[in-house]
């Protein structure tokens, strides 16, 4: 007689448990079992100290009741804002409807039509979709289908200093940073060149016929809110065409009309031969990415019965709830215009920070981007103090690199109700990447406070934030 083992209900906390978590519980639960290193920097930040109890529009809530303005935005994953009304509308009739959302061995009618509207969406012949969760996902797919395409012969792939197109293995070959590489034992059969220089990538073509695929980023979030001219993008295409090297255009920040337009390639009327696109592509509400490809990339890659499944759909790529979320949210771009609203508020964002690095030019170095994809670069530590102790201090400025913009976040954040964002490579730059829904009085509302904050002076800016740390 077989004995069926009792099993016994391990103390799980429920969803309402979890709701209640207070802050040192939930800080305790981070430090034990998340991410005792990010805890660090968090409470060096002041970010500890905030428990999000809902978000709205602009707007987090947190705990006192208290609305944070997000220009933060989730490094470009909240074009449409936190909880869109339509949005939540269109995934609570999914649910309701009891639809399938698992649909591996069916078709589902809504991978079928978000394929199809990012195809109607996408620019030349731009129209094989692959469906993922996250931008390494998407990246790794797109870069998988571009080797492919380009033959076992044309294996080296050309990648941009300060690049970074994600943490999986594959992209993180291609990714410039010593930091996410660690030790790992990665990829090699790689070229590196400076970002937006076309004479080091015609050198690099010319010099080695192997290199098939080139993956760049429009416009570098990581590296500081870095683009290149229409010029580049456009000997670019030429250069690929000559060379039958394929180019692959990393979106997943810049896309979804951050930039201005639907994708920032497409401010220098070229198309690559594959793009991919994730963060708000979700609409704010759910993981989901997306690889697009020329269709003769994508036939030559998969095209037959017997290799039409190596990058075959994974299990959650093409979720139903999630295409629907998606699709919702490719509506609402357009119905609401809110491509053509961050070029509007993306201008007026630009001229009303120029004005003030112009006002506090030893604070603020440079001021830069497209459409609501800005960054706001500091001023090296010394250069920022009084003239008798900048020789002392600039010996110290590698190692105090974005000391300035985090004290400068966490004080927008403590005494301002602001949130912003920083970058990977050039650590004095905050990254500006609101919701698509921003308008001028939030515009005015986030200067306004930067002000009044510079205002204080690089002696008071140190002073009030180290008071902050010792409360």
């Amino acid at each position: 007689m077989n004995i069926v083992p009792q099993i016994t209900k391990p103390h799980l906390l429920s969803v309402e448990d979890a709701k209640a978590l207070d802050l040192p519980k939930m800080t305790e639960y981070f430090k034990d079992h998340l991410n005792p290193g990010q805890l660090h920097f968090m409470k060096l930040l002041g970010f500890n100290k905030v428990k999000i109890e809902r978000a709205e529009g602009m707007y987090y809530i947190d705990q006192n009741g208290r609305k944070i303005l997000d220009f933060f935005g989730g490094f470009g994953s909240l074009a449409f804002g936190h909880n869109h009304p339509k949005v939540l509308e269109a995934r609570i009739a999914f649910q309701n409807e009891q639809r399938h959302e698992i649909a591996m061995a069916f078709l589902s009618q809504y991978a079928a039509a978000l394929a199809r509207n990012l195809s109607e969406i996408s620019p030349g012949d731009l129209d094989m979709v692959f469906l993922g969760s996250s931008g390494s996902e998407a990246m790794e797919a797109a870069v998988k289908v571009a080797e492919r395409a380009a033959g076992p012969d044309r294996s080296r792939i050309v990648y941009a200093e300060n690049s970074f197109h994600g943490k999986t293995k594959g992209v993180l070959s291609l990714t410039d940073s010593p930091l996410y590489r660690g030790e790992f034992k990665l990829v090699d059969e790689t070229v590196r060149v400076p970002f937006g220089d076309i004479d080091a990538i015609r050198n690099a073509f010319e010099a080695d016929t192997s290199i098939g695929v080139i993956v760049l980023e429009t416009i570098q979030g990581g590296g500081g809110i870095i683009s290149a001219p229409a010029e580049f993008w456009q000997e670019l295409r030429a250069l690929c065409d000559k060379h039958e090297v394929l180019w692959v255009a990393d979106e997943v920040q810049c896309g979804m009309g951050r930039s201005g337009r639907f994708y920032a390639f497409e401010h220098a009327g070229v198309v690559p031969d594959v793009t991919a696109l994730a963060k708000s592509l979700g609409a704010g509400k759910c993981a989901m990415a997306a690889m697009i490809a020329r269709r003769d990339v994508y036939m030559k890659a998969y095209g037959k019965p017997n290799t039409a499944l190596i990058h075959g759909p994974a299990t959650f790529g093409g979720i139903g709830e999630a295409c629907v979320t998606a699709i919702e949210g490719l509506n609402l771009l357009y119905d609401e215009d809110l491509i053509a609203n961050s070029t509007a508020q993306g201008a007026y964002l630009l001229e009303r920070l120029t004005d003030l690095k112009n006002k506090y030019p030893k604070i603020i170095k440079d001021v830069r981007g497209q459409g609501l994809m800005v960054g706001l670069e500091f001023q090296d530590f010394s250069q920022a103090l009084p003239a008798m102790l900048r020789p002392v201090v600039s010996m110290l400025d590698e190692k105090l690199k974005g000391s300035l913009s985090g004290f400068i976040g966490a004080l927008l954040l403590r005494d301002y109700d602001t949130l912003v964002a920083f970058t990977e490579y050039n650590r004095n730059v905050i990254r500006l990447e609101p919701p698509l829904i921003c308008q001028r009085e939030h515009v005015d509302a986030f200067v306004n406070a930067l002000d009044d904050l510079l205002g204080r002076g690089i002696v008071g800016i140190v002073k009030d934030f180290v008071a902050s740390q010792v409360k």
